[in-house]
């Protein structure tokens, strides 16, 4: 049986998301932080890690983009997991003044928690918001998770869908010490550096252009070891070893002062 390391307490949106991609029976393990879910596929005590990379309303996960840079492991599948939040407490709403859960769900539900004058304080997961309500006991309290994990810690729903927006889905990469072999519809993932000088990253566009490979997402982080340089997230179609991606990865390396090809798999649609 598969092994699927996430990230969180039983019943995280992590956890579901793994249940669906992989479509058999699994054994997921919860871990306290994405690095130590990534460790464990990393020492072959997993055989996956799923990890959330962004969401259609508060963007990337800083953490996770930041970990892409390190880790050893390779992407090999991606999922866009629909997200319906729910607001759990033991007591009716008028009775609640305070909310818990991760700040990404507390920024996807922010018009509920203004609208219902809450005080939102951020934790670490959103099922594990729910262990914190068991465990604070406090009648004022709520949290905001799904509604699987309130069914794991037998809690109470008091409102399904609280989400700002309907069009609420995460998206979350597969990792793997192996790497996927070419489909006929995939989509690959890199990071890379640049100089700091004028028309470094139009150099390294225009070999994309110039092979007709489509851009589907580019995204830049700092680099954190130098004031104002960056490093850029590239997604595009296309598998790593076809002929056009591999001439145009070693046309831009030249460019470059750091590439690091994350993987390339099957393109994941909306469902």
């Amino acid at each position: 049986m598969l092994k699927i390391a996430f990230q969180g307490e039983r019943g995280a949106y992590s956890e579901a998301a793994a249940i669906s991609f992989f479509k058999e029976t699994i054994e997921t393990i919860p871990h306290p932080t994405f690095h130590d879910a990534l460790e464990s596929t990393e020492k072959k005590i997993t055989d996956y890690t799923i990890l959330p990379v962004e969401n259609s309303l508060e963007g990337s996960v800083g953490e996770s983009y930041d970990l892409l840079l390190t880790t050893n492991l390779n992407a090999v599948g991606e999922i866009y997991y629909r997200i319906k939040h729910c607001l759990i407490a033991f007591q009716n709403i008028e009775k609640i003044d305070t909310v818990y859960s991760h700040p990404q769900a507390l920024g996807q539900c922010r018009e509920f928690i203004q609208k219902n004058h809450l005080k939102p304080i951020p934790t670490y997961d959103t099922a594990g918001s729910v262990k914190i309500l068991l465990e604070l006991k406090s009648k004022n309290i709520s949290c905001i998770a799904s509604k699987r994990a309130a069914e794991i810690y037998n809690v109470p729903v008091i409102k399904e869908g609280i989400e700002d927006n309907q069009n609420n889905y995460t998206r979350f990469l597969v990792l793997s010490r192996d790497k996927h072999g070419a489909t006929s519809k995939d989509k690959t993932s890199i990071i890379f550096s640049i100089k700091h000088t004028p028309g470094a990253l139009y150099n390294i566009l225009e070999k994309f252009n110039a092979n007709k490979i489509n851009l589907t997402k580019i995204e830049s982080r700092p680099t954190k070891t130098t004031p104002w340089e960056y490093n850029f997230y590239v997604d595009f179609d296309g598998h790593q070893e076809s002929k056009n991606v591999k001439e145009t990865l070693d046309n831009i390396k030249p460019n470059t002062l750091f590439l690091k090809v994350l993987g390339s798999y099957p393109r994941a649609e909306l469902s």
